[in-house]
C-alpha cells in the first residue's frame, strides 16, 4: 500500500488483519469492519478498500458494492460522537423534525438534510448527525441515539445539554 494519509489506517495493520481472516469463508465483511475500526474517523477510504481488493484479489466493484450495501460501512469520515435520530411515524408526531433542526441549528448544519442525505458529519469531526427509519421504541417517542446509549422521550433542552457536555468535551453518553 502506497503512502498512507491521515485520514487511512496503516498499511501494515490492513495486511495483519487481511491475513488473519485470508483462509476464513466470508472473510470479506470480517476483514471490511476490523479495518473500519482501526480509522480514527471510523471510515473505509477508497484507498483502503482498492487495497483489499487487490490483496484478496476480488474486483474492486465487489468489495465496494458490500461496502455500500451494508449501513454499517461508512465512506466518509464519521464525527467523534454519534447522534441517530428517529423519523419514524410515532418519533415524527412526537417532534422528532425539531430534535433534527434543533441538531442542525446548534450544530451549523442548517440544511443538512435537505438534500436527501441520511447523515452529517460536522466540519471539525465531533459530531455525526444521521436518521433512521425506526427503533421501535414508538411507545417512548421521541427517540434519539447518542453514542449507542438510547435516550426516550427526547426533548431539544434535554438534547442541548447531551450535546453541550459532548462538545466540552464531556464523556460519551
Amino acid at each position: 500500500m502506497k503512502a498512507v494519509s491521515e485520514r487511512e489506517v496503516d498499511a501494515a495493520a490492513v495486511d495483519r488483519i487481511i491475513d488473519k481472516h485470508r483462509d476464513s469463508p466470508g472473510n470479506l465483511l470480517g476483514i471490511m469492519e476490523e479495518v473500519q475500526e482501526l480509522n480514527r474517523h471510523n471510515f473505509l477510504p477508497r484507498r483502503t478498500l482498492e487495497y483489499i481488493a487487490e490483496s484478496l484479489g476480488l474486483p474492486f466493484s465487489k468489495v465496494y458494492s458490500v461496502a455500500t450495501f451494508y449501513a454499517f460501512f461508512n465512506l466518509k469520515p464519521q464525527g467523534e460522537h454519534s447522534i441517530i435520530v428517529c423519523r419514524g411515524t410515532a418519533c415524527h408526531t412526537k417532534g422528532s423534525k425539531a430534535l433534527l433542526e434543533h441538531l442542525e441549528g446548534s450544530l451549523g448544519i442548517k440544511g443538512a438534510f435537505d438534500e436527501g442525505e441520511s447523515y452529517f458529519t460536522t466540519p471539525d469531526n465531533k459530531f455525526t448527525v444521521r436518521t433512521v427509519a425506526c427503533f421501535g421504541q414508538c411507545a417512548l417517542a421521541p427517540v434519539v441515539v447518542v453514542d449507542d446509549k438510547i435516550h426516550v422521550h427526547m426533548n431539544e433542552s434535554k438534547l442541548a445539554r447531551i450535546v453541550k457536555e459532548l462538545s466540552r468535551g464531556g464523556k460519551k453518553k
